[in-house]
């Protein structure tokens, strides 16, 4: 395994639960994956992935803080990993 892969295993269920409560909160704002990607200038293929539990995929702050932003919440909650 390269070093970025075994970041990327190391971290997997981070990933992963991030994913799903941006999911979590997108659908209690009542947003489409598309409205939020529009928001925050991404594809909403790259929303649709991030969100995807078996699909790890980085992310820069900004974008999350423009994710946060967008879904009015504090970053914070964004990381309140649900058990």
């Amino acid at each position: 395994m390269n070093e970025k892969t075994d970041k990327t295993s190391k971290h997997l269920n981070r990933y992963r639960e991030l994913g799903l409560t941006i999911a979590y909160y997108r659908k209690l704002r009542g947003m489409t994956q598309l409205q939020l990607a529009e928001t925050v200038n991404l594809s909403r293929t790259h929303i649709s992935t991030l969100e995807a539990p078996n699909m790890p995929t980085s992310l820069s702050l900004e974008k999350l803080f423009d994710i946060a932003d967008a879904l009015n919440v504090p970053v914070k909650n964004l990381f309140d990993f649900r058990e």
